[in-house]
This record gives structure tokens, sequence and C-alpha cells, in this order.
């Protein structure tokens, strides 16, 4: 069905019981975030906070909170969508199947924006940002943050929607130095479409017009997220799966989103930063305050009874995490169809996305000869460390299936696979000083630091041993030895201070075990950490400590090392420091005293007793 607006979606949800109202008073600071945590991790619906202290608009959360959910909203629209993609993909099955694929075709005419319709629910009031719901995640956050926006720029040297972009990059309302109501402060990262109209406004000496929607049909949060193609306009894909034509305005030559809830404008302009943050981020860390736009505010606007949504992000997996897997509901095998060899990639959203990539490639270069080894699936990572946002990938684990049997969801048989096969004398790839993802703080400075490419292919050359070797049992400077998975061992270390203590520690671990890599070739992989028992209690702990917490160029260590003419491999086992470094942004963690204040909502009485 089309939703014409974010209520109407939610009542729909209510019918089916997937929507909770919180009729009770709720503090915007950390007791809403807390609230939806709570309801997040247990898998449980919609919520809508009907009496939000300090404001009078309601606010809405945990929307897409599932998979199912997600889907369900969009049942009737997905199956085009995917075929639209399909047929973008191999055009040929238009011609051959013309009547099968009409519909698409009928659903394709929902793409084209509709200009200046005759309702205009979102001009109903002018309002100040002090009157939105200022929402603040977590106690070191840096004031109140839009989390669910859909913040639309236009190309100055091709203006109008269709060559527009809409992305999702946080938005700070309050704190910090900003100027309440009169300025507000724009996140965005690397690899956005955001970042190329800023470039030609500032060549051109002018402000960037910007406009932040918030609510709407769902189908705009799910546009703002979707990484499309360079050229495609989000607002035809938010028609598409909305099933209704995205509807807009210009207001003081402002884009206006008609059906939104809400709308921010101001204007950017060339030079002028203030430090936004801190925020509690989706890689379940700080981003700490940094520099970024500067956002003037022109007018806001709100429609009667506008609802404003927020999610909340933190260690993984969190509601931005059924984002991800809709979008790889609805993209299919796009990315294959663009890369070739390319079977299937996993963007490991409990190492917090970015930081690990998983991928299945082809290797089809010599089939005339017996040996097996890395080429093509070389190739196909250069590839995808060259394409949009897959190219902040940091390691990059890749192999190829003759039998085509292994998948890459299946993460600990994914990695054992790769563990069996592993030459650590030829099958490590380093790139360094690099671009890394802007939220990531392991490299060396704010969007800088290493990548490294692992690529095992052949057959088994080892197998993986299940229990701690005695060898790793007694080691000087590194106890509590803990098996992680089959050939992975937890080492527990003292906190990191400097890398240059860090190169002696690892030296007296090599002097110790550089004579026993007979005894470790059951061993491929040790981890430096922290807590090995936190390390190996559980699949998600050793993938968030191991791969957001180890700048590859800097981290990564090998007994009995060497480099050969460039090439850096080892006759031992790898060794990954997975310490937390003194630069490193401190973990998210919950206010105990939020948790406990929000328990009056889940005992008898209150709005939430007996969901969960």
């Amino acid at each position: 069905m089309a939703y014409k607006s974010l209520e109407a979606c939610l009542l729909y949800l209510e019918t089916k019981g997937q929507l909770v109202r919180i009729k009770e008073e709720v503090d915007p600071w950390l007791e809403m975030a807390t609230i939806h945590l709570r309801i997040h991790e247990a898998g449980g619906p919609a919520i809508l906070f009907e009496n939000v202290k300090g404001s009078k608009f309601r606010a809405a959360s945990n929307i897409f909170g599932t998979l199912e959910r997600s889907k369900f909203i969009f049942r009737d629209t997905l199956p085009l969508v995917q075929q639209l993609i399909e047929l973008k993909n191999d055009p040929v099955k238009a011609i051959k199947n013309p009547i099968k694929n009409f519909t698409a075709g009928v659903a394709a005419l929902k793409a084209l924006p509709l200009k200046n319709p005759a309702a205009k629910p979102v001009l109903f009031q002018q309002i100040q940002i002090e009157e939105i719901p200022q929402i603040q995640h977590w106690p070191m956050d840096g004031g109140a943050f839009v989390t669910l926006p859909q913040v639309y720029t236009e190309d100055i040297d091709q203006p109008g929607i269709m060559n527009a972009n809409l992305g999702m990059y946080r938005i700070q309302l309050s704190g910090n130095e900003y100027e309440l109501n009169k300025e507000i402060g724009l996140h965005y990262q690397l690899h956005r479409g955001i970042g190329v109209h800023q470039t030609k406004a500032n060549n051109k000496g002018q402000p960037l017009k910007v406009s932040v929607f918030a609510g709407g049909p769902p189908a705009h949060s799910v546009a703002a997220v979707m990484p499309l193609p360079e050229g495609i306009s989000e607002m035809t894909f938010a028609g598409v799966l909305g099933g209704r034509r995205f509807r807009y305005t210009y207001v003081d030559g402002f884009c206006i989103s008609t059906d939104a809830d809400f709308v921010i404008t101001g204007e950017v302009y060339p030079g002028e930063n203030k430090p936004e943050g801190p925020f509690g981020d989706h890689l379940g860390y700080y981003s700490l305050r940094h520099s970024f736009p500067l956002m003037k505010v022109h007018k806001v606007f709100a429609k009667k009874n506008a609802i404003w949504p927020f999610t909340v992000v933190g260690r993984p997996p969190q509601e931005d995490t059924s984002f991800g897997q809709l979008i790889h509901e609805i993209t299919g095998s796009a990315l294959q169809a663009e890369i070739p060899g390319l079977k299937e990639v996993h963007a490991v959203d409990a190492a917090g996305v970015h930081p690990l990539l998983l991928v299945i490639g082809s290797e089809r270069y010599t089939p005339y000869t017996p040996t097996k080894q890395p080429a093509e699936i070389l190739t196909i990572a250069n590839h995808i460390l060259g394409t949009g946002q897959l190219s902040l990938a940091k390691f990059l684990f890749i192999t190829a299936d003759d039998s085509n049997k292994l998948g890459t969801n299946n993460i600990q048989v994914y990695f054992e696979y790769i563990l069996q096969r592993i030459q650590l004398t030829r099958d490590i790839h380093f790139y360094t000083n690099t671009t890394i993802d802007t939220l990531d703080y392991s490299g060396t400075s704010l969007n800088t630091g290493s990548k490294v490419v692992i690529a095992a292919y052949g057959g088994t050359i080892r197998t993986l041993i299940t229990e701690v070797p005695d060898c790793l049992k007694e080691l000087q400077g590194f106890e509590n030895a803990a098996l992680v998975m089959p050939g992975v061992i937890a080492l527990q270390a003292k906190s990191f201070v400097s890398y240059e203590i860090a190169e002696k520690e690892i030296e007296t671990l090599n002097l110790q075990l550089k004579s026993r890599t007979d005894q470790l070739q059951s061993v491929p992989l040790l981890i430096v950490c922290d807590d090995s028992n936190f390390v190996s209690s559980n699949l998600n702990n050793f993938l968030w400590v191991t791969f957001t917490r180890c700048n590859p160029s800097h981290d990564i260590h090998g007994i009995y090392s060497f480099i050969l003419n460039k090439h850096w491999g080892c006759n031992g086992s790898l060794v990954f420091d997975a310490r937390i470094k003194p630069h490193h942004a401190p973990p998210v963690e919950k206010d105990a005293a939020t948790e406990k204040k929000i328990e009056r909502l889940f005992n008898k009485g209150g709005s939430l007793y007996g969901i969960l």
C-alpha cells in the first residue's frame, strides 16, 4: 500500500500489533533512547512517544527495527522494485517476457517526482529548532541530533530535483558552539554525494542550499540511505518504493518535501565550520568532536500533528542493521552484475560494516594449470576497493569456492575456510596511508589509515586447532589464552601504551614462539587483546573487538615475519593487536540511572508492561 504519511504507516502497523504507544511523559535526554534500545534488543514493535518532555510534537522510533517489519511496510512495492533492478541488470528480459514485466514498467511511472501539488501539509506552521524533540542518545553526546534525516542538496551547475542528492547525514541540532535556532551542524563522511555539491558551490564562492526533511512516507527514509549509482535521483527511487510520487515545491529557493513531517532549510557557506560531536555512532564508539560544515538555519516547517522520527545507533546490531538487510533484499545481484567474477559480498554488521568485508569470487584465469592460487580474486578485490562506499573497507577477506557451497553469512564457517587455506607467506596484501571510514578511529588520523586484503584460494593446507596449545599457556607478558574459534586464539596483554612499546611486546612474543612455528601450524591467527574472556565468549565480541580496534599497517604482526621484494609475510601465526589504543574513541555505554528510571514504564500499569 502507498502511505501518504509517516502517521498512516504507523497506524497501519498498529492494526497488526506492530506499534506500541507510550502515553507517559518521557525525557528526550537519554530516556527515549534507552527505551528504544531495550525494545529493539527484544525484537519489539515500533514505538510512538505521545508525550515528549519540552516539545509539543510526538516522536517515533524502531519503525524499521526488524527486517520482517521493513519488508512488511513495503510488501506491495518491494517485488516490483526488485524486478526493476533485475531488468536494469538484464534489459533483454523485458523483451523476452513483456507481459510479465508490464507491471514493473507501470510501477516505474511512480518514479517521476511531482512538483507543486495542491496539498502542502508540511507548510502548515513555521517553528523554531528548539520546538523539535531535543533527543540526546548517549551520555557523552555533544547535544541533540537528528538520526533519521533526509538531507537534500542540488548541483549548482545542474539545478533541479533530477540531479539532486538525498542522503542520511547526521545533523546536530543543539549544543557545542551552535547558536540555538540559528545554526546546526552537518556531518557527512567520505564518498558522499553532498560533498560534490558543496565543492562545486565553494568553487563558485556561493553558499550551498540545504533542506533537511524528517518523516513523511517511510520510503523517503530508505531512499536517503540507498546506495544508488551516480546520476540516479533518490527521489525517483522513493517514488517507486513508496508507490507514490515524491511531492515537492520550492520556498525561498529551497526544495521542500511537501509530504515530510518537518523541513529545516538553511545554507552552508564556504569555509565556515564548527565543532560537531561527540556522538555515539554505529561502530559502538563515540565519534569525537571535529570541525564539520555549519548550516545557517533559514526556516523550519512542520505539518499539523507532525511526528518526529528517530533511531538510536551504537554497538551493532541496531535498527540501522535492518536498513542494511533491506538494501540487500532490494539490490539482489546488482553488485555482482557490476563486478565481473563477484559471487557474494558481506559487509559484517557486527564489526561496524566498513571495517570488515567477506567476499567470495571466482577463479577462472588459468583453468589449464593444476596450481590453485589467488589471481582473479585479487582483481575482484581491487575492483571492490574502487567501488563507492565499499572502498572504505579496512579488512577484505576474499576466496573462491569451486564447489559453490560456501557462503559469507555463516561467518565462522567462512573464516575457517579461509584459515584452512591461507598461505601466510603469500596471501596478505597491504594498502598503506590511505582513506578509511570517518567513524573509524583505529587509523593515524581522521579518515586516514590502512587496508589489508587477505586473499586465500586452493586446497586445505592445515587442520585448525580446537584447543589452546601448551606453547601459548605459559607466555611471558601474555596470559589467559582462550580459544575463539578453530584456529584462532586470544591472548590477553597489558594495556596498550604506545607503538614503540607494542613493538617490543610483539618482539617478546616472537622470541618465545619463533622456535615453535611447527606447533603453531594449526593456529594461523592470534588476537592480542585487553580481555581474552570477552573476545572469546561469542563471535560478535571477536568481530567487534578485532576489526574495529586494528589498523592493519600498524597492528598486524607475524611470528617469524619477513619482507621480500616489498612483500610482507610470516612463517608462523598472524598476530592482530586488537587492544584499545590511546587515540581510540571511547565505547558507548548505557547510563545506569536512566536504565533504572525507565523501569516505571515496564512495570505493571506502565504503557510498556507486558510487551516484551
